[in-house]
Formats: structure tokens, C-alpha cells, sequence
């Protein structure tokens, strides 16, 4: 049985993750890190392509599932008639190898359990080499090494079978059988594996410490910090880079070839992360993303690129797995990411606008950082009014995307202040003539005022959700009447059932040059909650951002979009850009509130913050 995207959980490591299921399966895990082939690819095809269940011997999905309070320890329970069991899930912070920690408990009465794990390296088409080693068993394919304890003897049934590790055992009222899954490679000699209840107990005790430090204390805390936490498990802990999401090909569009891989890190996303993290209380994350941010983009700034691996390496080429079918059909599926060549301006001014972020937030001003901004700034001097492949990475035509202008006119914006109000160097009035020569050019061309609204690109009859963020980006005011309209326009034009498309596919003769369409993008959703606070409109706002928690799934999970007309998640997931979008407006909205008002839930009506000073 397939299961719908909203029906996985994640638990992780800060370098990998692992996907699982209401039944009790992990169906999707790269090792040993988020961008690596996975080594269970279920999720893409079936279980013959690696997938881990253990579960009752009934089988079927979960009575219940949660995390436990401030981590990513994910508890899973079933009633059946035998009794109750559960079922706990976790990785323990990296050490010196990735662990996957399964804990059966049994609770009440006598119940029987099964575990059927297989295991197939490199996206599903590897089967491992499986041996004895003492009471563990080995699986060797290529790089790859994983070792398996358990306390339960699981039997194997050999290559020519599919080497599939099971075992059937029962437990009762107090009993906890532990399953360690430890990677190493294949050339090093395998370690002793985890104590399993010793790791459990390190593990919460690391994620509740973490939490703590959040100094949120809004109205939505449950929400804030489980989307904080969500995004702690998809950082890339020896770097700080914070992967998009866990997982490859999710389609857009059920049976549709909109699939790609969202393993990498985007520089757009540093505005937001940076804001998400410095509102929240937690500075370290902050500073080893912008000291990420900076490694990544040092070097000629002609060369800067959207994404980067989450080392920051540069190269990530596309290319197509033929033997996956795709989830639920949806095929192509992708590896590596081919808009990692694409022209997008917006980049430069988002990457200005990060770091611009950053000082205000009293993270420290580095000489060679500001060196490099200025070279990024001389590159956009002279190329800033090209046409580009925009924000949503457009397969088609390059455009004049008005989205891709406005961020351009961040970036010297950022610089002037930076000189302005901070006293750095750098050839200011140059800087402010380009920035006000773009904004003139905006207004004219990519305005239309028989509509009353901004549109996609110059000339475009299509409307885009990031022109919401024209006021969020201080390019004209929330009460200019052109932003209003704007807001409006969006709001009326990309709606479905109250929730935005990110832009109409059909429109423009197919702006993005793919065939389909795809669901509601749930950031856009969050943008608008944003824009809707920013001129006025605060109950609208408050309305919208509490049925956009409705849209979480049971464990607080956002995935990239979500389908009015089925109520199902779509694309990658857990998705980060969608978790920044619920941190951000929660802090925007919930910016002056009163102890009084944050007890009663009620919204105040304050200005919203347009920094990240203003927001810590």
C-alpha cells in the first residue's frame, strides 16, 4: 500500500535522515549523508527497493504516532487485538558513524511482532553482499558497509533471495527489544554499535537542551518550535548548511514529471533562515550558516550559484534513475538538480540582503566579508538587467522577472545603509544611483496600472507570489497603494480555496516551459499572511496562518505544497522553505503581543518588523 507523503515522519542525525511510516516502515534513507544514495528507496518505487518494516504481525498503519516533547524521538503505537505496542525511532547525534535506533516496547498484552528489513544501496539497485559477524550481521555493497544488532536473531535469505533480514518475536507488558542499524565504510573495520537505551536517553537530552534555547514565547509555540526543530534535523551539522529537504522527486503533481531533487542548499533561502534563526534566540545556527554562506560563495562572484551541495561543492548534475518508477508513478527521478546552472539575479540581492541580515542582528562584521559583498555588488552592477531564469527556476525563456529586479535593488539598498548607518566603505553614491535607476525602471515596466498591480515579468499577463515580498523587502512601503493592490491582485488571481499557486502555469504560454500543472506552494501561503499583517489586514492574517497549521500533518510536518482538491501534501519533504515561512510570519505576527494576549491568543495590532533587528 502506498502510502500519502503526510503519512511519513522524519527522525535524523544533523547529517542524514531517515523517513517512516504510519506502518512502521522507513522507506526512504541516504547514508551517510542527506545528499547521498539512499540505501532504503521504497518511498520512490516498493519495498524491493530497500524499505524497513517492523511492526505487529497484523500489520497495518499506526493507532497513534507523535514525537516526544522538544526532539525528534518519534514514538509509534499500535492497538491490536493482541494488546499495545510502540515502536521508538531515532539517530543519535552523529558520532562516528550514522545509527538508526529501533525500540520495541510492549505495553499491554502479548503481541507479535515481525521485521523484514531490506536493504539495496545506490537508489534501490545494489543488492549487499550479507554475512555473519558474532551476533551482528554485515551488508557490504561497493563503499558501503551497515551493520545490524539486534536482540532479536533476524535469519537472511541470501542474495538469490533479495537478502531480506527477518525475524518474528513477541513482546509483552514492559518489554523493549532494541534494533541498531550502524553505516560505516566498507573499508574500515565495523565498531561496537550503540548502546541503544543509553542513546536514547543522550538524544532527548540533546534536542530538549537545544530547544530550550529558543526564546520564542508567542501565541504558536508548539508550531514554532517543532518547525525549529525541523529545521535543526535538516542542517548539515559539519558545515551548517540546511538542506531544502530530505528527499528527491516528490512530484508536484501526482503521475507528473515536475520531480527534483531538493537535497542541496539554496542561497535564496538565507534572508529567511537567517530571520527564522536570529528571531528565535539561536545565534550559533545563525552564524555557522552565514560562515557556510561565505565559504560557499567565495571566488569570482560571476560564478555564484543558486544551490550548492551542502559542502559546498559546486557541481550537481542532473540526471534521470531509470529503474525507479517514481512515487506513486510519478516519474522522472532526479539526482543532482540542473537549475544549479541557471541565471537568477534575485540570488545576488538575496545573498546582500542575508548578510545584510546578519549585522543587524549583531552578528560581527568581518573585513573579507564585506569584500566579498562588494565584488558581488560590482558583478550586479553590470548585469543585473539581464533576463534570467527567476526565483521558481523557470525551464523556459529567460524574462525580466520583476522579482529578480526588486532583489537587485536589495542588494545596493543593503550596501547603502551598510555605509549609511554603519560606517563601511564603499563607493556609496554610485551605489544609490544604480539602486534608484532599477527602482524607477520597476515601477515603469513592471507595474500595470490598468490592473493596479505588479506582474510576473515586464510585459507579462501572469501574476507571481513573490511580488508579495515587495513590501517585506522595504522596496515601497506596505501602505503604498500599488503594494495594496498587489496584495489584492495575488490574493484574487493565485488563489485556490483561499491558498496560492506560486504563479499560473498556463499563463504566458506556459511561462516555465513544463508540461502540467502543479498544487498550492505553501510558502507563497505564508507569504501572503505576511502582506495581508503588513497593510492592515491583521485578523485576515491571523485567520489564514492558523488554517495553514490545520494543514500540518499529525506530527507538525509541512512538505512543499499541499493540493486543495485531494487535502494531500505534494512535493519534497519535510520542506524547509515551508517550516521558515511558519517561523517568519509567527514572529511577524506575533511581534508586541502582551503576556495578556499571547495567554488569549489574541493577535495585538502592531506594526510589523521589516528586519531582522527589529525582530529580535
Amino acid at each position: 500500500m502506498t502510502l500519502r507523503i503526510e503519512d511519513y515522519g522524519i527522525v535524523g542525525d544533523l547529517q542524514s535522515a531517515a523517513l517512516i511510516g504510519r506502518d512502521g516502515a522507513v522507506d526512504w534513507m541516504c547514508l551517510p549523508r542527506f545528499d547521498s544514495p539512499a540505501c532504503f528507496a521504497a518511498l520512490l518505487g516498493d519495498e524491493q527497493h530497500g524499505s524497513w518494516r517492523l511492526g505487529p504481525v497484523a500489520g497495518g498503519l499506526c493507532t497513534s504516532r507523535r514525537y516526544r516533547e522538544g526532539t525528534l524521538i518519534l514514538e509509534t503505537e499500535w492497538d491490536v487485538p493482541e494488546g499495545r505496542v510502540r515502536l521508538i525511532d531515532f539517530m543519535p547525534p552523529r558520532g562516528d558513524h550514522a545509527d538508526l535506533v529501533r525500540i520495541v516496547e510492549g505495553i499491554s498484552g502479548a503481541v507479535p511482532m515481525t521485521t523484514e528489513l531490506r536493504l539495496r544501496f545506490d537508489y534501490g539497485n545494489v543488492v549487499p553482499w550479507v554475512t555473519q559477524e558474532g551476533a551482528a550481521l554485515r551488508a557490504v555493497a561497493g563503499p558501503d558497509s551497515v551493520r545490524i544488532d539486534s536482540a532479536v536473531e533476524m535469519a537472511h535469505d541470501g542474495v538469490a533471495d533479495g537478502s531480506v533480514l527477518h525475524a518474528q518475536f513477541t513482546v509483552g507488558p514492559g518489554d523493549r527489544v532494541p534494533f541498531v542499524l550502524a553505516h560505516h565504510a566498507s573499508h574500515l573495520d565495523t565498531k561496537d554499535p550503540v548502546e541503544a537505551e543509553a542513546a536514547l536517553r543522550d538524544t532527548e537530552e540533546f534536542w530538549r537542551s537545544w530547544i530550550a534555547g529558543s526564546t520564542y514565547t508567542g501565541p504558536w509555540a508548539e508550531a514554532v518550535h517543532r518547525s525549529l526543530i525541523t529545521l535543526k534535523a535538516l542542517t548539515y551539522a559539519p558545515t551548517g548548511a540546511i538542506a531544502a529537504a530530505a528527499t528527491t522527486s516528490l512530484p508536484e503533481e501526482i503521475g507528473g514529471a515536475r520531480n527534483w531533487d531538493y537535497r542541496y542548499c539554496w542561497l535564496r533561502d538565507a534572508a529567511f533562515t537567517l530571520q527564522a534563526l536570529v528571531g528565535t534566540g539561536f545565534i550559533e545556527e545563525a552564524r555557522a550558516w552565514r560562515a557556510w554562506l561565505l565559504r560557499a560563495v567565495a571566488g569570482d562572484p560571476a560564478d555564484l550559484q543558486i544551490m550548492y551541495g551542502l559542502d559546498g561543492r559546486r557541481r550537481l548534475p542532473e540526471y534521470v534513475i531509470g529503474w525507479l518508477p517514481g512515487y506513486e508513478g510519478s516519474g522522472p527521478v532526479r539526482i543532482g538538480n540542473g537549475a544549479v546552472d541557471q541565471l537568477q539575479i534575485d540570488v545576488w540581492g538575496e545573498t546582500l540582503d542575508g548578510l545584510h541580515l546578519a549585522r543587524e542582528a549583531g552578528l560581527e562584521t568581518d573585513a573579507d566579508a564585506w569584500r566579498l559583498q562588494t565584488a558581488l555588488l560590482d558583478y550586479l552592477e553590470e548585469h543585473w538587467d539581464e533576463l534570467d531564469n527567476g526565483l521558481w527556476e523557470i525551464r523556459g525563456p529567460r524574462r525580466a522577472f520583476v522579482h529578480s529586479r526588486v532583489m537587485a535593488w536589495a542588494g545596493f539598498d543593503r550596501a547603502v545603509r551598510a555605509v549609511e548607518d554603519l560606517g563601511l566603505e564603499g563607493p556609496v553614491e554610485r551605489w544609490r544611483s544604480i539602486r534608484d535607476r532599477i527602482h524607477a525602471e520597476v515601477c515603469a515596466r513592471g507595474f500595470d496600472a490598468s490592473r493596479n498591480t505588479f506582474t510576473q515579468f515586464y510585459g507579462s499577463e501572469g501574476l507571481d507570489a513573490s511580488l508579495l515580498l515587495i513590501g517585506q523587502v522595504g522596496f515601497l512601503p506596505w501602505d503604498d497603494p500599488r503594494v495594496i493592490g498587489t496584495v489584492d491582485a495575488v490574493q484574487r488571481e493565485l488563489s485556490q480555496d483561499g491558498l496560492l499557486l506560486r504563479y499560473h502555469t498556463h499563463a504566458d504560454d506556459r511561462v516555465d516551459g513544463l508540461p502540467g500543472s502543479e498544487a498550492t506552494f505553501l510558502v507563497c501561503s505564508f507569504w501572503l499572511v505576511d502582506a495581508l499583517h503588513g497593510i492592515g489586514r491583521r485578523e485576515e492574517a491571523v485567520a489564514l496562518f492558523e488554517r495553514l497549521l490545520t494543514l500540518r500533518n499529525d506530527l507538525g510536518l509541512l512538505s512543499e505544497e499541499y493540493d486543495v482538491r485531494t487535502g494531500r501534501h505534494l512535493g519534497n519533504t519535510p520542506q524547509a522553505f515551508s517550516h521558515l515561512g511558519l517561523v517568519n510570519s509567527a514572529l511577524r505576527l506575533g511581534r508586541g503581543m502582551t503576556p495578556r494576549d499571547i495567554e488569549s491568543g489574541i493577535t495585538a495590532q502592531v506594526a510589523v518588523p521589516t528586519s531582522a533587528k527589529e525582530i529580535a
